[in-house]
């Protein structure tokens, strides 16, 4: 069974500041550790329930989070940035399920450790089909667009409940409790990283089963909405071919499939840099 596990920082045991998170920070070192711990129960997770082809995709900052010398040896890592599929990479290879492990909520959850969509600096929110969507939400659509099911979810109790609310029958391990969002109650990482082991061997055995959750989808043809902090981020993003600009901050488009729906909304924050 081929297993793509996709990995964001932010939703990480013990995560709780942009210090823990951000390249160059002291701290940061420390938590490339336990991303690579957190990364590992889940690879452990799904070789007990049966995985024997895993694919590891570091989707944080540059790609570049994952200490490859502790990584488990039985999965393969795809490291650095600019990929086709950026934090899903792989998801177009074969894949029978995905694990989302250390992700967030989206921009504006309230209780949500280092809420964002996409870019902090830049997008204030985004909408497919009118309806408001995060990070979970855009990659578990580009999955759905192969027809592979998003099985399990590491992260925040408020990531957790935006996934439970997005795929039914979604497994989830809350690895701590926001209590704002840059204060959260953390597990110890033992705990923690027991809790993302059982919920990827509880994914996985549900495919095993034919008890997977449904691949969530967005009925094509897709409108994106996206509202930029700024209005000259708006000015610069409205530049994407197909673009309509609705207001100071918000640009559309409307995209025949989810894969061009993903790579045109890519391409616009990438143009709202300022």
């Amino acid at each position: 069974m081929k297993i793509l596990i996709a990995c964001d920082m932010e939703g990480i045991s013990g995560v709780a500041h942009w210090d823990h998170v951000t390249p160059g920070h002291a701290e940061y070192e420390r938590f490339r550790k336990i991303m690579t711990a957190d990364v590992n129960s889940a690879i452990k997770g799904s070789l007990q329930a049966g995985g024997d082809d895993i694919l590891v995709a570091d989707g944080h900052w540059n790609g570049g989070n994952i200490l490859i010398e502790g990584r488990d040896t039985h999965a393969r890592l795809i490291s650095g940035t600019g990929s086709p599929f950026s934090m899903i990479q792989g998801i177009d290879s074969g894949i029978q399920a995905v694990l989302f492990i250390g992700y967030h909520a989206r921009r504006g959850a309230q209780n949500a450790i280092l809420d964002h969509t996409w870019s902090s600096s830049r997008v204030a929110n985004l909408w497919l089909n009118g309806k408001l969507t995060g990070e979970i939400g855009l990659n578990a659509a580009v999955c759905g667009h192969f027809d592979v099911p998003v099985v399990m979810l590491s992260g925040d109790q408020t990531a957790c409940a935006e996934a439970a609310d997005l795929i039914d029958g979604i497994e989830l391990a809350a690895v701590k409790q926001a209590r704002g969002r840059m204060s959260a109650e953390c597990l110890s990482l033992e705990t923690a990283q027991t809790r993302i082991r059982e919920a990827a061997g509880r994914g996985i055995n549900r495919i095993r089963a034919n008890m997977a959750p449904p691949a969530y989808t967005i009925q094509a043809p897709i409108l994106v909405a996206i509202e930029f902090i700024t209005t000259e981020m708006a000015d610069k993003a409205g530049m994407l071919p197909g673009s309509t600009r609705l207001d100071g901050t918000r640009i559309q488009f409307t995209s025949a499939d989810m894969v061009t729906a993903y790579r045109s909304f890519r391409a616009a924050v990438s143009l709202a840099q300022v």
